[in-house]
């Protein structure tokens, strides 16, 4: 299950486990226009944490979701065509 909300200067994602038990922390998803943070509460420490992406990373991160094990390097496209 997830939610999305648009605020002033971020969308906002929350994602919520529902798998199996134990169930972990809800991910907070912000997307600002010039990072991505990513947050979960660590409930050892009882502190969330944060990873901040650059847009660049989460293309890679997105790309790299589909693709088999190897190492690999996003390319602009001439303009009218995909990324490679």
């Amino acid at each position: 299950m997830f939610t999305i909300e648009h605020e002033f200067d971020a969308t906002v994602i929350t994602l919520m486990d529902e798998g199996e038990t134990p169930l972990l922390e809800d991910v907070t998803i912000n997307s600002f226009a010039e990072c991505v943070t990513l947050e979960q509460l660590d409930p050892r420490t009882d502190q969330v944490q944060k990873i901040t992406l650059s847009p660049e990373q989460l293309r890679d991160l997105a790309a790299a979701l589909d693709l088999p094990e190897g190492v690999y390097q996003m390319r602009e496209a001439p303009r009218g065509q995909p990324p490679s």
